[in-house]
């Protein structure tokens, strides 16, 4: 009996949490657990994560490790827990300590969080404190990548620092049950950021809610209106308005390039499109991106919104300023980028001003800072799973695994689409979408943003990689940054990206379709199928190559690739052939140009694309002759297929003699040219086409008898191509692999890099290519 009344015996245990722990309500929750369980001890943020030491009888600390992932914040993300049983030293209560700054940082930064029910039901609701104030947040949502100097995550170290919170707020905040525990960017009307309402030339209009309602008024008006946002800024119009529409691609100078819309709900989405139940999910989850969705034909959008298009790009609120736009206005809006076309969005209000003077009419500002710009994630449904085709808010700074620990890397990306990724460890830190590096606006950004990383990861890289191009400037910059360089065959760096995504390190057959990439010839490739399990993947085969006229002026023209395709197999003959629409669309002394350009071989790069074919089929066709936005034409032809899966592709043969082999093209453009004479429907023409590049990639995969294959670069944004060709490789027995978080295009290009800079480095038996 004595032995039975023995007090239990005491244990303590020291815990380290590491991964995306702070800024969750993380803490509160450890606290909630261990005090549910009757243990002292005590919880603190630092460098690296989370620290916890809980004490008391061995059973419950036994049950508090067991429960501690189960019921972790829903936005925590715990990528290790380090457990270690320590003598106990007699802890009489459990408390949450002040963040400690010292170590080595391995914290994870989290990405801003789209507002949460509870948020916006406090924002809707007239009793209470925070009704329809346009910055309430909580630890489950609110601005955190956006605001973040430097880790640990505590107030001090975020833009929300000037701010004092008021005696509410504070009480709140030190209060270990409330679920504004330490919400560093938690605030009121009484003490937080506040809305103000200018003109084009910054005169205050209004204040609080009533700029808000004068702003929805505006909109309703048919005026355009800039909002600061969580990232920065946006432009906001009214979707159903011609005119508005009109008026916003005029000023933006954004002829045709789709629109995304903002609407207040789910329900109302699917008053404009079909939303099946993983759309939705993706529409209301925490990252709160744009989805393309298939648009209703009778939806009350204008068709100027996204012409020739049957899709639109759909997003909810992302804030609380937009939840009362959506709310207060009750009709679909235009949310698109704070910029003009080509250049970052802004993220201050004064540099608002004079960007888009001349844009906006009025702007919706706010005095909380935005430290780093983030614009709107984009994403699809393809094959029953999501596709992040722009890798931004929501999803940046998200770490990606590597496959296996590596020296620390910068990859500074490609020309367009740009992000850069830096690696610590296993895990690679992809930046926001930073876009095309084609003004000095973006180059700006693309050096703030590489800065910046190495800044808040407190990372300094010892290798950095670049694209094989000599003029990107990506690569002029990484070539001035005075560490070891390893420069990065393009498409081998997008077949890169997708195995290392999808954790496969087995030899693969790799294909990597895309518009343009600089190859180890210094040509242009973009038809490119590899063999191997890394870096030193052989290329395989490719399309055969055919001449660009103009170069660059041909990607914006799909007609003069087309003209292209046909030199190459009728030779003069080609510009005989006036019943096609490419030659007919050219007046006679241009096409008289692009003809002796052929013949005499001037400024025609000859490339292997296949982004080029998709363009020259749709030239040839009559679809679209010219474009005003990367992969129009090719978008237009996948949506002009008929959906028939049991039309016959075109064929398109192996020549031998290789490796690498290469496929043949000019059969497929004999039997389309043959079809469109016999006057066969565009939409058969276009089905064809699309079933014969799926064959393709099966005859390949055949050849090389490689029985995993893997599909990346931006052709595979093409969910017609994509499903077909998975289907196809599927039924005969292959395991396929695609792009999932990480974007085909070339917004994964700085993850394959740094995939294949890692790879090089930690491989003994190949020094480092250090040029």
């Amino acid at each position: 009996m004595e032995e039975m009344n023995q007090p239990a015996q005491l244990s303590r245990l020291s815990i380290d949490v590491r991964g995306a722990v702070q800024g969750v309500g993380f803490r509160p929750a450890v606290y909630k657990l261990a005090v549910e369980l009757g243990l002292c001890g005590t919880v603190q943020n630092n460098s690296q994560g989370v620290a916890i030491e809980v004490e008391g009888d061995a059973s419950s600390v036994d049950t508090f490790l067991v429960r501690l992932p189960r019921e972790k914040p829903p936005h925590a993300i715990i990528l290790s827990i380090e457990p270690r049983w320590l003598s106990p030293v007699g802890y009489s209560a459990f408390a949450i300590l002040p963040s400690a700054e010292a170590g080595v940082q391995t914290a994870l930064v989290l990405p801003d969080l789209v507002t949460c029910a509870e948020c916006v039901a406090e924002l809707f609701d007239p009793g209470n404190r925070r009704y329809r104030y346009p910055f309430l947040n909580c630890t489950h949502c609110g601005p955190r990548y956006t605001i973040i100097k430097k880790m640990p995550y505590d107030r001090g170290s975020t833009t929300m620092a000037p701010f004092v919170m008021c005696e509410d707020c504070r009480e709140e905040y030190e209060d270990p049950t409330n679920r504004r525990f330490h919400a560093q960017p938690t605030a009121c009307p009484i003490c937080g950021p506040r809305a103000r309402l200018w003109d084009h030339e910054g005169r205050v209009l209004g204040e609080g809610d009533t700029a808000v309602h004068a702003g929805v008024a505006a909109i309703l008006r048919g005026e355009i209106v800039a909002i600061k946002g969580i990232g920065g800024f946006q432009l906001l119009a009214d979707a159903r308005s011609d005119e508005a529409v009109q008026r916003l691609r005029q000023r933006k100078h954004r002829d045709e390039k789709p629109f995304a819309i903002m609407v207040a709900s789910l329900e109302a989405a699917r008053d404009l499109c079909k939303v099946s139940s993983l759309e939705a999910r993706l529409l209301q989850g925490s990252e709160g991106p744009i989805v393309l969705l298939e648009r209703n034909p009778s939806s009350a959008i204008s068709a100027l919104v996204a012409p020739a298009s049957d899709r639109l790009g759909v997003m909810l609120p992302t804030t609380p300023l937009h939840h009362l736009i959506l709310r207060d206005s009750n009709v679909p809006l235009i949310a698109t980028s704070g910029n003009i076309s080509d250049e970052p969005i802004c993220i201050d209000e004064r540099e608002a001003l004079w960007r888009l003077h001349g844009v906006a009419d009025l702007f919706l500002v706010h005095d909380r800072p935005i430290l780093r710009y983030v614009d709107d994630s984009v994403t699809q449904v393809v094959m029953g799973r999501e596709m992040v085709l722009r890798r931004s808010r929501g999803y940046a700074p998200l770490p990606l695994p590597l496959p296996n620990d590596a020296v620390s890397v910068m990859a500074v990306g490609g020309h367009l689409k740009n992000t850069v990724t830096l690696t610590c460890g296993s895990m690679a830190f992809m930046s926001q979408h930073i876009g095309d590096l084609e003004t000095r606006a973006a180059l700006d950004a693309f050096c703030r943003t590489t800065d910046d990383m190495r800044e808040l990861f407190d990372i300094v890289p010892e290798v950095t990689a670049c694209d094989l191009h000599p003029d990107y400037i990506s690569t002029r910059s990484a070539e001035g940054m005075g560490i070891p360089l390893i420069r990065v065959q393009h498409h081998r760096a997008h077949v890169l990206a997708c195995m290392a995504e999808n954790r496969v390190t087995e030899d693969v057959l790799g294909v990597s379709w895309d518009g343009t990439g600089y190859g180890d010839d210094g040509e242009i490739w973009g038809g490119e199928f590899f063999v191997g399990c890394d870096y030193k993947m052989q290329r395989i085969a490719h399309f055969r190559s055919f001449a660009l006229p103009g170069g660059d002026a041909a990607v914006k023209m799909p007609a003069r690739t087309a003209l292209g395709l046909l030199y190459e197999v009728f030779g003069d003959e080609a510009m005989a052939q006036h019943d096609l629409p490419p030659l007919h669309w050219f007046a006679k002394p241009q096409l008289a140009l692009v003809h002796a350009a052929l013949e005499k071989s001037i400024n025609c790069p000859r490339t292997t694309s296949a982004g080029r074919l998709f363009d020259a089929v749709a030239a040839l066709i009559g679809l679209r002759q010219q474009v005003s936005f990367e992969a129009q034409a090719a978008v237009e032809l996948e949506k002009c297929c008929a959906d028939d899966s049991s039309i016959d592709g075109y064929l398109m043969p192996l020549r031998r003699g290789g490796p690498p082999y290469v496929i043949d093209w000019e059969p497929m453009l004999r039997a389309l040219l043959m079809d469109y004479r016999a006057a066969i429907s565009s939409s058969i023409i276009a089905a064809r086409f699309h079933r014969g590049m799926s064959d393709v990639i099966l005859q390949v995969a055949k050849s090389v008898g490689i029985r995993k294959v893997v599909l990346s670069g931006g052709c595979f944004v093409n969910r017609k191509l994509l499903t077909n060709t998975v289907v196809l490789l599927r039924r005969e027995g292959y395991e396929v692999f695609w792009p999932q978080r990480v974007p085909p295009g070339d917004g994964g290009i700085s993850f394959g890099q740094a995939v294949a800079a890692a790879q090089q480095r930690s491989d003994k038996n190949v020094p480092g290519n250090t040029r």
